[in-house]
């Protein structure tokens, strides 16, 4: 039988990524944070000189880069720019290249390969929508905008950490603007989803809902192919 795959996905600062390992280090699942691969996209198409927004020149980057998300490192084309993409410019340049809808074509179709195999929780914000409708389990983590930008704020792994909250807490809501008003895939909360807000709730307790909404799913998840196979 194949393992399960868990879908993660909210809007920036919501706690996607520090849940989504968790979880995985827990159960033993992959993860593959799929907010990495827009951003290394984004950053190569600079790197090569590339428009952000000329769909016909990304397209064939996102389709034939390779990509290594392995050990919380990003790397695509052997460069490793796990700490290039989390700068102000290329959370710009990642909302422009997520906006372009061949571009996100060439992408899910890697995110579900990596899944294909099952056994992976994967966070992004159209997993439980576009890229896994099917996920055994979907959870939606989000928080207020002002958790969200302090959380943000004082984020070591983004350059923007340390700058005013209120600076934080203006580039959060442009991105939230770009991320549920593009035409291809936007941010929006899959109906079938557990909504977790974390909103003054600390990380620990944030990570062991998720767990126990985790397995309770992948145990109804199981019995439900159980019975499936025997009618």
């Amino acid at each position: 039988m194949t393992a399960p795959v868990i879908a993660i996905d909210g809007p920036s600062g919501a706690g996607k990524g520090t849940v989504a390992r968790a979880v995985a280090r827990e159960l033993g699942f992959a993860y593959v944070d799929t907010g990495a691969m827009y951003r290394a996209v984004a950053w190569k198409a600079r790197h090569d000189r590339v428009a952000v927004h000329d769909e016909a020149a990304v397209e064939p980057i996102a389709a034939r880069a390779s990509f290594d998300l392995r050990g919380g490192r990003v790397v695509i084309d052997g460069h490793d720019v796990t700490r290039a993409i989390r700068t102000p410019e290329i959370d710009v340049a990642a909302a422009a290249v997520a906006r372009l809808p061949r571009v996100r074509e060439a992408l899910v179709a890697r995110q579900r390969a990596l899944a294909g195999q099952g056994g992976v929780v994967m966070e992004g914000r159209d997993i439980g929508t576009a890229v896994l409708p099917d996920a055994a389990v979907k959870i939606y983590l989000d928080a207020s905008p002002e958790e969200r930008a302090a959380r943000r704020a004082g984020d070591p792994a983004h350059v923007l950490s340390g700058a005013a909250l209120g600076e934080v807490a203006d580039a959060l809501a442009a991105r939230d603007r770009l991320d549920r008003t593009r035409d291809a895939s936007p941010l929006v909360e899959a109906p079938d989803a557990v909504r977790v807000d974390t909103t003054g709730v600390p990380v620990d307790a944030v990570i062991a809902r998720v767990l126990d909404i985790v397995r309770a799913g992948i145990g109804d998840a199981a019995g439900g192919r159980a019975s499936a196979a025997r009618d």
